[in-house]
């Protein structure tokens, strides 16, 4: 599965609001695991911070959902951000750097599915939480 297209797996969303550039393991319906690299050239390090860049943690936490997303979905069936809960930004992350992000289903009950998500940079956790997402009708 290295390096698989996140659109061809289901998930709807696309550029400039797509924050996975591969997905490297995929349990369908469980769990998976992407990465995605943010550029220096990315339009809110102008302002997040001038001179000290970080990636914002409402980012870090939409690529976890999306990484969410993709562990849930599959083409055809479509999952929506419901809440956000216990999420943690540790450490920061800065232009550049490769962020492993993994999404691990841990309940679902009725139309509502619960995973464990966390990003990592290196050995480091920079974003860790609870990602709940509701299937969508299409």
């Amino acid at each position: 599965m290295s390096g698989a297209d996140p659109v061809s797996l289901g998930l709807p969303h696309r550029e400039p609001f797509i924050f996975i550039d591969a997905v490297l393991e995929l349990e369908p319906g469980v769990s998976a695991a992407c990465r995605k690299t943010f550029f220096p050239e990315e339009p809110f390090f102008r302002g997040h911070f001038p001179g000290d860049p970080l990636v914002p943690g409402v980012i870090l936490a939409e690529a976890l959902a999306q990484t969410a997303g993709i562990a849930a979905g599959k083409p055809g069936r479509s999952f929506r951000l419901s809440a956000i809960k216990m999420m943690k930004f540790p450490a920061a992350v800065r232009p550049g750097e490769e962020i492993a992000l993994t999404a691990r289903k841990i309940a679902a009950v009725g139309g509502l599915w619960q995973f464990e998500a966390s990003a990592r940079v290196g050995g480091a956790t920079v974003a860790e939480g609870v990602i709940v997402l509701s299937e969508a009708t299409l």
